[in-house]
């Protein structure tokens, strides 16, 4: 999440275009959400049709036709899940689905190698500085409906990471993951308690 809003905040600078960035966090697991189909239907398909760029570029045709650059912090969010983390921390994505089921990717390091949890954790940091400087993270305290698409990553990758025994994610993660639960749940309680209002 925090690499995709990194990038997605570069992109709308460069572009000078402004996102909305509950969405962009969203739209950086949402090819995780095969691993609800692997859990729910007990399929094997991680990592393969919904990390595929070209599943990703036939998605955002539309939006691109309807927002032109206005789209591209999305895609950018959307995009770096594949190309960048899962590239390079595990592979095996099916990157080219459903033109081929061939996997690439960078397979020698693994989310428990050292390499990973120091990237993750200075990405974690940096956009963490640069949400608080620019007040991006206030855009989570705000009573806006479009917030309760937070459960999905809530339900698909924070609350799983916790589930089972031992920790799905190395200790030192399990900081940013608790950080962005407590920040989800929060937001989504404000919209729910506007919505019963």
């Amino acid at each position: 999440m925090a690499l995709a809003y990194l990038l997605s905040k570069a992109s709308a600078k460069l572009l000078k275009v402004n996102f909305n960035v509950p969405l962009i966090l969203v739209l950086s697991v949402i090819p995780d959400i095969d691993l609800l189909f692997d859990f729910l239907l007990k399929t094997e398909i991680h990592r393969g049709p919904t990390h595929s760029v070209i599943t990703a570029i036939l998605v955002f045709i539309p939006f691109f036709v309807l927002y032109r650059q206005k789209a591209v912090p999305y895609f950018t969010a959307l995009i770096s899940h594949s190309l960048i983390a899962d590239f390079l921390i595990g592979g095996q994505l099916q990157l080219l689905w459903p033109l081929s089921t061939n996997e690439f990717g960078f397979p020698y390091i693994n989310i428990y190698d050292p390499i990973n949890i120091a990237l993750e954790f200075t990405l974690f940091i940096i956009a963490l500085v640069v949400m608080l400087k620019t007040r991006d993270l206030f855009h989570f305290f705000r009573d806006s409906k479009l917030t309760l698409i937070l459960a999905i990553p809530i339900f698909t990758v924070l609350l799983p990471t916790f589930t089972g025994y031992p920790l799905s994610v190395p200790i030192l993660l399990v900081l940013p993951h608790l950080f962005y639960l407590m920040l989800f749940s929060i937001s989504i309680l404000i919209t729910l308690k506007g919505i019963l209002k």
